[in-house]
C-alpha cells in the first residue's frame, strides 16, 4: 500500500471516511450448528455452569483467568448474578447443543465503539465444550456478530505465559502484536500481555476459513476433522509470535 502524505509531507493513516460508531453488543441469542450463546443469566446458566466447571479434575483451568475459582455453588452464582447486567464485560453462556447444557462462557469486553475497537476475553471452558466444534464455533459467531454490528477490529489477549491461549487465537486467525510487559496485576502476581487481533480488512478471508472448518463435510463418521483449522487460517496471519 503507498504511505499516504499530508500537506507537510508527513506519513498519514488511510481514511475513515463517514465513520459512525458502532452500537453496543445486544442482549440476543446468536445461533449455530454446533452451539447456540446465551446472555448470562443466573437463573438459567448458574447451576448448569458450576456443574460443568466440577467435572475438571483440578484447577488449572482457572490459572489464568482473572476471577475462580470457586468454592461453592453458591459463590460461583454471586458471581453470575453480579456479571449477568454488566455491558462490559458483556458474557455469554456456551450452550452445547448435543447436550443442551451450558458448557463455558465468553465475553465481549473493553468495548470502544468510538474507534470500533472490542475484545473477547473472558473465556472459561469445561470438558462439555473444550475441544470440541461448539467452542470453535462459539468463537466464531461473537467475531461475526461484532463485525456485522460495524466493528473495525477485534481483539484477543492474555496472559504472555499461558502458550494454549496464545496457540488457540492464532488457531482462531488473530495476528499476533507483540507483548505488553507488566501491564497487569492479577491474583497477587504481575502479567505481561500478549496482543493478537484481526481487522475487519482481514474478516472475510477469516470467516470462509471458519466456515469451511464448520461445515459438516470437513468431519468424518466418527467427528473427527479432515482439515484442522490451523491449516486454513495460517497463511493469513498477518504475524506469529
Amino acid at each position: 500500500m503507498t504511505q499516504r502524505l499530508n500537506e507537510y509531507g508527513q506519513p498519514v493513516g488511510f481514511p475513515v471516511d463517514g465513520w459512525t460508531p458502532p452500537p453496543l453488543p445486544p442482549r440476543t441469542v446468536l445461533e449455530g450448528r454446533y452451539c447456540q450463546l446465551e446472555p448470562l443469566d443466573a437463573g438459567r446458566h448458574a447451576v448448569q455452569l458450576h456443574e460443568a466447571n466440577s467435572l475438571e479434575p483440578d484447577s488449572r483451568g482457572w490459572t489464568y483467568m482473572g476471577y475462580g475459582p470457586f468454592a461453592t455453588e453458591a459463590d460461583y452464582r454471586t458471581w453470575v448474578e453480579a456479571q449477568s447486567g454488566r455491558d462490559d464485560p458483556r458474557f455469554y453462556a456456551i450452550i452445547d447443543r448435543s447436550s443442551g447444557k451450558a458448557g463455558g462462557m465468553a465475553s465481549y469486553m473493553r468495548i470502544d465503539p468510538a474507534n470500533g475497537c472490542i475484545e473477547v476475553g473472558g473465556i472459561k471452558l469445561t470438558p462439555l465444550v473444550s475441544r470440541k466444534p461448539a467452542m470453535t464455533e462459539a468463537m466464531h459467531l461473537m467475531m461475526k456478530n461484532a463485525f456485522a454490528l460495524g466493528y473495525r477490529r477485534y481483539e484477543w489477549k492474555c496472559d504472555a505465559l499461558n502458550l494454549p491461549s496464545r496457540a488457540a487465537a492464532q488457531r482462531f486467525g488473530f495476528s499476533f502484536e507483540g507483548i505488553f510487559l507488566q501491564a497487569v496485576i492479577y491474583k497477587n502476581r504481575n502479567r505481561d500481555t500478549a496482543w493478537f487481533s484481526i481487522t475487519d480488512r482481514e474478516w472475510p478471508a477469516i470467516r470462509a476459513a471458519h466456515e469451511r472448518w464448520l461445515a459438516p463435510e470437513n468431519f468424518d463418521a466418527r467427528g473427527r476433522q479432515k482439515t484442522s483449522l490451523s491449516a486454513l487460517t495460517a497463511p493469513l496471519l498477518r504475524a506469529r509470535d
